[in-house]
C-alpha cells in the first residue's frame, strides 16, 4: 500500500503543479485585461483547491505510512544529522501542509471578494505564494536534502 500512495503522490503533484499554473495564468490574464470572472474561471479555482486537498490527504497518509516518519519519532537524535529523515519528516510534511493553508485561504478570499477584478488579484498573489511554497518543498532530482525521481512508478 505504501508504494502505491507513493507513486499515486508523486503522480498528483504534476496535477496540483498544473491547476496553479493554469489558475495563475487565468487570474493573470483576467486581472490585467479587466475581464469578466466567469463561472469556468470559479470552477478552475474551485478545482485547483480541491486537487490541493486530495494531494494533502494522500500526503497524510502517507506520512502515517511513511518508514522515514516513523524512524524520525523513534530515533530523533540520531535522525537530526539525517538531511533526508529531516527532510521528509518535517521540513516537506510542514511546508506542504502552509501550502495547501494557503491555497484554501487564497480561494476562500477569492471567493468572497466583491470585484471581478479582485478575485482575480486575490487568486494571483494566494496561488502564487502557495505554488512557491510547493516548489520549495518538493523533492526535485536536483535537490541536494533529498532527490527523488520526477516520476515514480508503481
Amino acid at each position: 500500500m505504501y508504494n502505491a500512495l507513493l507513486s499515486i503522490h508523486s503522480l498528483l503533484r504534476w496535477f496540483v503543479i498544473l491547476s496553479l499554473l493554469l489558475s495563475i495564468g487565468i487570474a493573470l490574464r483576467g486581472y490585467l485585461t479587466n475581464r469578466t470572472f466567469s463561472p469556468a474561471d470559479n470552477r478552475i479555482r474551485h478545482w485547483t483547491a480541491t486537487i490541493g486537498h486530495v494531494q494533502l490527504i494522500i500526503g497524510i497518509l502517507l506520512y502515517l505510512k511513511s518508514p522515514i516518519a516513523q524512524y524520525l519519532y523513534t530515533h530523533f537524535n540520531d535522525a537530526v544529522g539525517n538531511w533526508q529523515v529531516l527532510f521528509f519528516g518535517v521540513v516537506h510534511s510542514l511546508l506542504m501542509l502552509i501550502a495547501i493553508v494557503v491555497l484554501t485561504l487564497g480561494s476562500a478570499f477569492a471567493k468572497r471578494k466583491a470585484t471581478d477584478g479582485l478575485k482575480y488579484k486575490t487568486i494571483l498573489i494566494w496561488y502564487s505564494v502557495t505554488l512557491l511554497i510547493i516548489f520549495i518543498a518538493i523533492p526535485w532530482p536536483f535537490s541536494p536534502l533529498a532527490e527523488r525521481p520526477f516520476i515514480r512508478s508503481f
